[in-house]
């Protein structure tokens, strides 16, 4: 494909953030609704692990074999969503992964995108112990809930993987196939992840 053609091509990536952007305020004016008058609060974009990476102290061996700018520069991870109970000082933190998916009248390649795997570095070691410390949540607990949005909550192969991942924490993702039905995300809080908060 030549040039001027790539430039009359939609770019995926400005179709489907644009997408997720409409998931993720909608997941947040849900719940910002939810806990008015309560303990409970959501907040967009967290920034308490803005620096994280940054900051980390490497040993003069690894720091020897890297590029070392003179310069300082922020890089961490601002997931998308914590919800706080003001009252306990516990924090749950949420990202919201919406993608196409295989399902009717789609071809299996609709089913291609990677946001699912993108949400897997939260089961890294230190993202976990870092999340569990300052959300206050037990060791046996995950500290996110990831909520997935969009076909992929229907694609055979894709909820196939995310139940794979996830094992015996189900309680931790949700597959929000049907994002005008609010009920289901807020009971899915309340009946799975509320105690861990409280």
């Amino acid at each position: 494909m030549g040039t001027n053609e790539l430039r009359k091509r939609k770019i995926w990536q400005d179709v489907s953030g644009g997408k997720a952007g409409v998931a993720e305020k909608k997941f947040f004016d849900i719940f910002t609704k939810e806990f008015k008058g309560t303990n409970f609060r959501i907040r967009s974009k967290p920034r308490e692990f803005k620096d994280i990476y940054s900051k980390i102290k490497l040993t003069a061996e690894i720091l020897k074999g890297i590029y070392n700018p003179n310069e300082t520069w922020v890089h961490g991870l601002i997931p998308d969503y914590a919800i706080d109970n003001i009252k306990t000082g516990k924090t749950l933190y949420v990202e919201v992964k919406r993608q196409d998916g295989w399902v009717e009248g789609k071809p299996c390649k609709a089913g291609r995108g990677n946001a699912h795997e993108r949400s897997n570095k939260l089961f890294t070691p230190g993202i976990l112990k870092l999340m569990r410390e300052h959300g206050k949540i037990g060791k046996d607990v995950l500290p996110f809930w990831v909520v997935f949005q969009g076909d992929i909550a229907r694609d055979p192969k894709r909820v196939r993987e995310i139940h794979f991942w996830y094992g015996d924490y189900s309680d931790n993702f949700f597959l929000w196939s049907n994002s005008l039905d609010e009920k289901s995300v807020i009971n899915h809080f309340n009946k799975k992840l509320k105690r861990f908060l409280l």
